[in-house]
């Protein structure tokens, strides 16, 4: 009867060409390799091996078997991996980090089609503006953190996070009047998020040649059309969070401004856990 480890040996020789680099590989002795041979040779009843000098070389015999050794060997990788992933698909745990308006509009519509498809899987949500979700992420707390990057605020690649981009974000000027400019609104009080968030306005009003006087301070996207509904201020808010909530007497006008880009990030080489792979993969189909 055939062994897989007598292929495994087999498979080696046959890939380096030596008995001593297949040991190597196997982390087995010289002699253990010979061993092996010899009773696959027996086991077959066929001659394998041949010495040429002080090496080595399959016979026609060794070269047909080491061939389907290769691809029994390679199928057997295969269904482990995929054994795995489906283990691992079926009793998993997911840990997400996402700001407001993506746990708001995106994450609930993706986390009931990973119940639908996985029930074993448990997912955990938090809730964390993308700095702390990128912290909490290389510290290993959550799998997954949902971030967005303006055009001053590159990805961050190159700190060992890996981003797959979900959607372009576009941001839009509301007030309380339709069809607004940002050039109208030199002399107005703005609503403007903390000092990370509000970067964005203040860089969409100077671009048209006015600095905006921040008025209100407020990260909560409700609050912010609340003010600017009883005409206290306008704001420039992302289309997501008006898909969250758009509050009544709100006017919103797209602006040119290059959109918010969203980012799934994970950490570490690849590849990612299958739990891991399955809501990215469906938070990016959700939002198709």
């Amino acid at each position: 009867m055939l062994s897989l480890t007598h292929l495994k040996v087999l498979d080696a020789v046959a890939r380096h060409g030596s008995v001593t680099e297949a040991a190597k590989e196997l982390h087995y002795s010289q002699p253990s390799v010979s061993h092996h041979l010899g009773r696959l040779e027996a086991d077959t009843g066929a001659k394998l091996i041949q010495r040429v000098g002080r090496g080595i070389r399959l016979t026609p015999e060794g070269e047909l078997l080491a061939q389907r050794a290769t691809e029994i060997l390679g199928r057997l990788n295969a269904a482990s991996v995929e054994l795995s992933a489906r283990v691992g698909l079926r009793a998993g745990r997911v840990r997400l980090a996402g700001f407001q308006t993506v746990l708001s509009t995106l994450v609930p519509k993706a986390a009931a089609e990973l119940a639908l498809s996985y029930p074993g899987i448990e997912l955990n949500l938090v809730d964390a503006h993308p700095e702390v979700g990128l912290t909490m992420l290389r510290a290993g707390h959550v799998d997954i953190a949902l971030i967005f990057r303006n055009d001053d605020t590159p990805p961050d690649e190159s700190e060992g996070f890996r981003l797959t981009h979900l959607l372009d974000d576009p941001v839009y000027l509301i007030s309380d009047k339709p069809r607004q400019r940002l050039e109208d609104h030199r002399d107005a009080a703005w609503v403007g998020g903390c000092e990370r968030c509000r970067a964005a306005t203040i860089a969409a009003c100077e671009r048209v040649g006015f600095s905006p006087r921040i008025a209100f301070t407020c990260d909560d996207t409700v609050i912010a059309q609340a003010v600017v509904a009883a005409g206290l201020g306008v704001a420039i808010v992302n289309g997501l969070a008006l898909r969250a909530h758009r509050a009544p007497g709100v006017h919103a006008t797209r602006l040119t401004e290059s959109p918010r880009r969203i980012y799934a990030a994970t950490y570490g080489d690849p590849p990612d856990p299958p739990a891991t792979t399955a809501l990215i993969e469906i938070l990016a189909s959700t939002v198709l």
